[in-house]
């Protein structure tokens, strides 16, 4: 209000200016003064969009969007119909305020949308995204045959297979499935196995798949056939109750008793209990045996 450079400033020189709109008649003074409203403006709204009336790619290190990355959007009405499928008058859920901070009209505020995935303001990018191009969409059927071809294939070979295997397994087919079945078992599950048949001793520095494997081709057939069923099991055992009913479905199938094997363990256990107690206390009694020696 203080500018000397303002046009109402002198009322006797611009007398007529009056009814008119007070600005600056000096440039310098009027863009420095655009300038700090503009940094007041959006110190007040950071979020406010920052934008540029001039096309092409922005400055180094401006924050201000150019004329083609954002559509205005008009605040007048549309003068005819063919206007009102127009971008420009429609407003979306992305439509927000925004400040021109470089190029013509700086300081004006407008309302824009500025984001690419709008399907309002940028139906074509939207097409693009959605309807990919001729070179895609071969490509993407040749992968689609192919891959069906290898699955078609897979299983045709595996039914051949399946056909080829006698009814009677061989010893070299129960080394085939015993050998694949065992890779993939982990480490525990394999140091299990191999516990069972006692391969390899205590000493041993080589890893259980390798003690296995090396144990595996020079067995007899009947151990092969005992492993498979065992690898089977030992496949199964994710959790506490996949172990247990996987021993119950087999010592079913093979008609083992369970509660006479932990009858046995048990047994066995309070054997072994006993035999410590025992060999704890024995030293007491040689030491009180001792003692009465000496004092005799």
């Amino acid at each position: 209000m203080d500018c000397s450079k303002r046009t109402g400033h002198n009322v006797l020189l611009f007398s007529g200016m009056r009814t008119q709109n007070d600005s600056c008649s000096a440039p310098e003074c009027y863009s420095a003064k655009v300038e700090a409203s503009v940094r007041q403006a959006i110190a007040a709204k950071p979020k406010l969009v920052q934008i540029s009336t001039a096309y092409g790619q922005p400055k180094d290190g401006s924050a201000a969007l150019p004329r083609n990355k954002y559509v205005e959007i008009r605040q007048d009405k549309p003068q005819k119909k063919e206007q009102r499928d127009r971008p420009e008058y429609k407003t979306c859920k992305y439509t927000t305020e925004a400040i021109v901070t470089e190029g013509s009209e700086k300081g004006e505020r407008r309302q824009v949308c500025a984001n690419p995935d709008c399907p309002v303001h940028h139906p074509k990018k939207q097409q693009q995204r959605t309807q990919p191009d001729a070179g895609f969409k071969a490509e993407q059927e040749k992968r689609r045959r192919e891959d069906a071809l290898a699955q078609a294939t897979g299983l045709r070979v595996l039914k051949a297979i399946g056909d080829a295997v006698p009814v009677r397994l061989m010893k070299l087919d129960l080394l085939f499935v015993v050998h694949r079945l065992a890779a993939t078992l982990d480490e525990r599950r394999l140091a299990i196995l191999t516990r069972q048949h006692g391969i390899g001793k205590s000493k041993e520095t080589d890893a259980p798949a390798k003690l296995l494997a090396a144990f595996l081709h020079k067995t007899e057939e009947s151990t092969l056939g005992r492993l498979l069923v065992e690898v089977a099991i030992l496949h199964s055992l994710h959790t506490q109750a996949d172990a247990a009913k996987a021993l119950r479905d087999a010592a079913q199938q093979y008609k083992v008793d369970i509660e006479a094997v932990s009858a046995k363990v048990e047994q066995e256990f309070a054997a072994k209990e006993k035999a410590k107690t025992a060999q704890k206390a024995a030293p007491k009694s040689q030491t009180k045996a001792a003692k009465k020696a000496v004092s005799a």
